[in-house]
Order: structure tokens, then sequence, then C-alpha cells
């Protein structure tokens, strides 16, 4: 059974977030809000967590897990960002968006595209999702929450308990949270290339005129 706890929206209880943050050190697989919907999210270096990951919403390893940081400069030591990157992760960052980057030495290969070495990285703009990253102190490997075999996200704490008590090791419930996805957005090209329309808004990348 997973542990199931119930944290404040706007004020979360630092006690049940290092909970949280110890589990995912011991090698859990947590369940958390964030700013577009819930995700599954593991520790970076944590081989068999990632496998359980990706066996939940079954994966295969081109499909780009994303890093969850809690501010630009963290998610500076993992992907390669130059002046012109760096100015647009600012301006959408914290935010509904994940940008494909290239990975650096800093990640381990398995987490990375097998072939193009990118990874999705993200900053959240979600009270609960930043304190348990200012917890935690390093960056969150996740996944959306989309159980194999559904279309669209688990939405409510009770919902992901009732489905997946038993796959997980802790469930952090702070309310519905959307089903709307991020954008993302691929930027190793030498212009912004758009993956997915999302609940990210396209103006601020300059892919669209007056937003979307």
């Amino acid at each position: 059974m997973a542990h199931y706890l119930v944290v404040h929206p706007s004020n979360p209880q630092p006690r049940l977030l290092l909970q949280a943050a110890e589990m995912v050190r011991r090698g859990g697989v947590i369940a958390l809000p964030t700013d577009s919907s819930y995700a599954l999210g593991c520790h970076l270096g944590d081989k068999a967590a990632v496998e359980r990951i990706r066996s939940l919403r079954a994966l295969d390893d081109r499909h780009h897990l994303t890093l969850m940081c809690r501010d630009l400069s963290q998610l500076g030591q993992f992907a390669r960002v130059d002046n012109a990157r760096y100015r647009l992760l600012k301006a959408t960052t914290p935010g509904p968006y994940t940008f494909i980057l290239e990975g650096t030495r800093e990640l381990p290969r398995r987490v990375m595209h097998p072939k193009r070495k990118t990874i999705g990285l993200r900053v959240p703009k979600h009270v609960v999702a930043l304190a348990f990253l200012e917890q935690l102190g390093e960056p969150l490997l996740t996944s959306t929450l989309i159980v194999a075999g559904d279309e669209t996200p688990l939405t409510e704490g009770w919902e992901i308990q009732d489905r997946l008590d038993s796959q997980l090791d802790l469930i952090l419930d702070s309310g519905f949270c959307g089903i709307e996805p991020t954008t993302i957005v691929d930027l190793t090209a030498a212009q912004p290339q758009l993956i997915r329309a999302g609940l990210g808004d396209l103006a601020p990348l300059g892919l669209i005129e007056n937003g979307r």
C-alpha cells in the first residue's frame, strides 16, 4: 500500500514533504501534483525506480522523461543552455512547459534519449511541487501520470490511490490539478520546434503572433 499524504495546496506541510523526499531518496516511486496534471516521480539515479515508471506507463527508452527542477540554475546543471535558450527559458519558467534539451554529463545515460542524448526539463509553477523540490534538494525525474492504456492523466489523489495503490510507494494529494498536459518545445535546433501544444501559452516562445 502506498503512503497517502493530504497536502495543503497553498501552504504545504513541511513534515509531509520531508516524508515524500525521504521516500524518493530510498528508491520509491511517488505521485505528486504539478501545474498541468499529476506526475510520477523518482530519484534520478535509481535505475529500478526509473524502470518502474516506464513499466507503469508502458514507455520505451525513446520516450523522453522529464527532469523537474526548482529553478533555472538547477536546470542549467543538467542541460546545455546558451544565451538565447536561457532568455527563452527565463521568459517561460516557472510554468507549464517541457523543454527538450541536450543533457550534460551530470545525467545518467539511461534517462536520456538513446540516440539524441536529450531529456525533457521543466520548472513547474505549483506551490506543492516547488516546495517538494526544495525539500528534496535536487531535481526529480518525472513522467505524466497516465496509466498504460488510458488516454488522459489521473486527476485526483483518491483516484490514483484506487488505481495504483499497490504500485506506488507514496501519493501526495493536494486536490484536483487538471488534465491538460504541458506544452513541449524542442530547443535543440536553431529555432524552437513545437512538439505538443498544451497548457503553456505559445506566444512567449515566438511560435505564433498572438497567443493560442
